[in-house]
């Protein structure tokens, strides 16, 4: 047999930062985001020897270990090694070895959520093939264990919970891990004007968001006032999101997204270099009415509101910084296993 799965990658439209502890502890946080057509993958084929074969074909790398009750976390493919020692204290020994194949459709650091939603993934692979009773919030919340408290990779709540569920979502944090996953009914016709005009743009960098996490959370916890009144912004923009999207006050959009973006640089150091200022300025030029980069910030992928036809403009007006515009489609399914 051969188990497999497959969860989106998402897009944050707004409250990014809200779900990092401390803040979300302290005050609560909301972010709106929506998953889209941009996947991890994760296959589960079972071996007649006692081995742990570990492969991630997008990034050429392969370990093997022997079976045991833990894997070393070495930094060689620790979301999967992650996974298994956390399967194994949980749930006890597998009951063959086993090869496990993954793979993501953005690259790591790209502000998607790749490295939460490739965990979610992984799990759900394991959960496929071992049948373990697990919901959609005990899939979100296990793979935020793993990745946050197991193997001490700094970030928010969001991504797991994006990746599980799928679709378009307004979520809640609070402390004691608590999450509330709230679906929203967005129209049809307000959901296409939101993919036709909204550009994702991937700037051809990447970056390690763990930094720039790291300085929101010291932030907040050394009372940065500016840095937690930013925080604050962030999160009413969330709900003024929601509002436009329910509501289909879709031009809208790019001056919540504007708000955010001036609010989100506010909260830490490097969330937003000269080049990346530069390119938002030229998409502003052209006719985008507002944008935001994606995920921690520092790299990776940027996008832009283009209402009417201005996207044809923002466009071009791209093709000068050396990146490229990526298609896309809003999804509505999250975290799908199945076994052949």
């Amino acid at each position: 047999m051969i188990y497999r799965s497959k969860a989106p990658l998402r897009i944050g439209l707004a409250g990014g930062g809200t779900d990092v502890s401390p803040y979300c502890d302290l005050y609560g946080g909301a972010i709106l985001n929506a998953t889209i057509s941009l996947f991890a993958y994760a296959t589960i084929e079972l071996l007649d020897q006692p081995i742990v074969q570990l492969e991630a074909i997008d990034r050429q790398e392969t370990v093997q270990y022997d079976m045991a009750d833990t894997l070393p976390i070495d930094g060689k493919l620790d979301l999967a090694t992650g996974v298994y020692n956390r399967i194994v204290k949980e749930y006890g020994k597998l009951p063959s070895g086993f090869k496990l194949t993954t793979s993501v459709d953005a690259p790591a650091g790209s502000g998607l959520g790749t490295s939460s939603t490739l965990m979610v993934a992984i799990l759900g692979a394991f959960a496929e093939w071992l049948r373990l009773p697990l919901g959609e919030y005990d899939v979100a919340h296990l793979s935020y264990q793993i990745e946050r408290v197991d193997l001490a990779m700094a970030g928010g709540k969001q991504d797991q919970y994006a990746a599980t569920f799928g679709g378009v979502n307004f979520m809640e944090f609070y402390d004691d891990d608590k999450v509330i996953v709230n679906p929203l009914r967005i129209k049809p016709q307000y959901l296409y004007e939101l993919e036709n005009n909204l550009l994702l743009y991937f700037t051809a960098t990447s970056r390690l968001s763990s930094t720039i996490i790291e300085a929101q959370s010291k932030n907040v916890t050394d009372k940065n006032q500016q840095s937690i009144d930013a925080m604050h912004h962030l999160k009413e923009q969330a709900q003024m999101m929601k509002e436009a999207l329910l509501k289909g006050r879709v031009n809208d959009i790019g001056r919540i997204l504007d708000y955010g973006f001036k609010y989100k640089k506010q909260t830490a150091v490097g969330i937003s270099s000269g080049r990346m200022d530069e390119i938002y300025e030229a998409t502003l030029k052209a006719g985008a009415t507002g944008g935001k980069i994606s995920g921690a910030g520092g790299g990776g992928f940027m996008m832009f509101y283009c209402p009417a036809n201005t996207r044809y403009n923002v466009h071009q007006a791209l093709s000068g910084f050396g990146g490229d515009v990526r298609p896309y489609q809003f999804t509505e399914r999250g975290l799908s296993t199945w076994s052949v």
